[in-house]
């Protein structure tokens, strides 16, 4: 998943309570290989609920037998490599669960794309459970036909595809309500629209309109963290105006978002090749933003490294 609203599934309203206003002590967190089911699950851990990994999925049921009231919140990993684990057995077992009073399950589906999972496995050097004697991408293209049904049932699907793991951890909180309430994290974020838009953005501004150093050899194998850089492309007439239409459109709706309770909000800002001119806008927002007195963090996803001096 790529699409903005496609990022976060659906979950209810009250961001982590259940029907009837009831708290979430239940999580159960699946999803494909390799998306972050572990890192999640090591998350509500640090949150105060008791996590458990890979429990058979036929002790689900009577672990939870008679409407169960759960003292602490519990996180449970389950996965296609969860002894005994079955797609249409975990739908109905989570189906039976959700008509039990007092448990109210949450699932949590963890994704990712085919190009980022079979990155991750490559460079960690694990084995998909599901290669055998198919090729890797055969194996997580396999593996998400598979999860499909869960997918579609679940409560919260969350594209972890190019999420840094304070990113992950400030979407659970956010949606779960969870952990110690800091002030709204904000991070601003430069992308190529090459590679897709953010799927985690909330604002996403294209400033592909604006001079462009890719057509200056000397700024060309730079990138937008070099004021030479910076200096051409604030001399386009446009440039000063869009800043401060930028600011004064981004400005006012901060406090609101806080307001509301939001943890966290990401920036995107884009460009072609998410090398010059969406690092440097997005440069400019962050010192901005900062200047405001928020908690803000700078990160460029797509931007190439600039080559050493003497290259």
């Amino acid at each position: 998943m790529t699409d903005a609203d496609n990022a976060i599934g659906p979950i209810n309203a009250d961001g982590g309570t259940g029907e009837n206003g009831e708290d979430t002590r239940l999580v159960l967190v699946t999803g494909v290989s390799g998306a972050g089911r572990t890192t999640s699950l090591k998350i509500f851990e640090d949150f105060g609920f008791d996590a458990v990994d890979n429990l058979p999925l036929r002790l689900l049921p009577a672990l939870l037998s008679g409407g169960t009231d759960l003292d602490q919140p519990l996180a449970i990993g389950l996965d296609i490599r969860t002894r005994d684990f079955g797609v249409d057995q975990f739908v109905n077992i989570v189906s039976s669960l959700r008509e039990q009073p007092g448990v109210n399950p949450m699932v949590v589906f963890v994704d990712a794309e085919t190009g980022i999972l079979q990155r991750r496995f490559t460079e960690s050097r694990r084995p998909h459970p599901l290669t055998h004697d198919r090729p890797l991408v055969d194996a997580i293209e396999h593996e998400k036909r598979l999860m499909a049904p869960i997918a579609a049932t679940a409560d919260m699907i969350i594209d972890t595809s190019r999420l840094k793991s304070a990113e992950l951890r400030k979407i659970l909180q956010d949606q779960f309500a969870i952990g110690e309430k800091d002030a709204m994290a904000i991070f601003v974020k430069s992308f190529s629209f090459r590679q897709g838009v953010p799927g985690e953005a909330d604002l996403v501004f294209d400033v592909r309109f604006l001079r462009n150093p890719h057509y200056d050899p000397e700024l060309r194998l730079l990138t937008g963290l070099d004021d030479r850089v910076g200096a051409y492309i604030e001399t386009d007439q446009d440039f000063a105006g869009f800043m401060d239409r930028l600011k004064g459109l981004i400005g006012p709706v901060l406090p609101r978002y806080a307001q509301e309770g939001k943890s966290y909000l990401t920036i995107a800002v884009g460009c072609t090749g998410g090398q010059h001119r969406s690092v440097y806008i997005a440069r400019m927002l962050n010192d901005w933003i900062a200047g405001l007195g928020y908690d803000v963090h700078l990160s460029h996803r797509d931007k190439p490294d600039e080559p050493k001096p003497g290259e």
